[in-house]
């Protein structure tokens, strides 16, 4: 079976969680119109990538039912949103929250594996990601999360089929390391890797854009440019499962 899943690839608002919301919900309106049934966005899109100013400030955790992301609850697709969230130690998580169709809380994803200067401001996560649509098995990792092959591995024995990274890779090396990890996952667990990755300026990093998909065996199936917000859209074959 084709399945579409789109890739929102777009520059956030820095500290602006309803701009950032409206910017989502009208590339989901977007991706509704293309035929896709999943949309996942970078890392942090629902403040930007600012771990600072996150820490200093709780008005910029949202929970799950937070009503700012009420316009994410009604597009009609799945949505996977990244943001932070408070963690279980009182600090906050990096989380993606996932929004069925019907507006229904169908995943909730702490990352755990936490780079360099967040390790000062949020607390890892410690598993699960992953969620059922439509028959298809969707599993999840945010930036550097996918650069530990057990994330995405666990979730392909678990019947997972589609590997969807919420991240931030920056200009300069952040391309090329882009363009070596996602393949590298899809070859190792067989499944379809979307990745929707930052573009502009992401607090201290600039995002290289660069959003793409890969097949199970690594191939690009389809891939943004560097530069400039844009839907990517990918269809991806695979098997229905019970």
């Amino acid at each position: 079976m084709r399945v579409r899943v789109a890739a929102a690839q777009f520059e956030c608002v820095e500290g602006d969680v309803r701009a950032n919301v409206r910017r989502i919900a009208d590339l989901a309106a977007e991706a509704r119109e293309t035929g896709s049934t999943v949309m996942v966005c970078p890392e942090l899109a629902l403040t930007g990538y600012a771990p600072e100013l996150i820490g200093a400030d709780r008005t910029l955790w949202t929970e799950a039912e937070d009503v700012r992301l009420d316009p994410l609850r009604v597009t009609g697709i799945t949505v996977v949103v990244n943001g932070a969230a408070a963690g279980p130690g009182g600090r906050p998580q990096i989380v993606s929250t996932v929004y069925a169709p019907d507006g229904a809380l169908a995943a909730v994803y702490a990352k755990e594996h936490l780079y360099e200067n967040e390790r000062e401001v949020f607390e890892p996560g410690s598993g699960g990601g992953r969620f059922w649509a439509g028959g298809v098995g969707y599993s999840l990792g945010t930036c550097f999360d996918n650069h530990f092959p057990e994330v995405p591995a666990r979730n392909a024995a678990l019947g997972c089929q589609v590997h969807l990274a919420s991240s931030l890779y920056g200009t300069g090396s952040g391309r090329e390391e882009r363009g070596a990890v996602h393949p590298a996952i899809a070859r190792a667990t067989g499944m379809y890797v979307v990745l929707a990755n930052h573009v502009g300026p992401a607090g201290a990093w600039t995002g290289c854009g660069g959003s793409a998909a890969w097949a199970p065996d690594g191939a690009v199936v389809i891939e943004a440019d560097e530069s400039g917000p844009r839907l990517l859209v990918a269809d991806l074959e695979v098997e229905v499962r019970d």
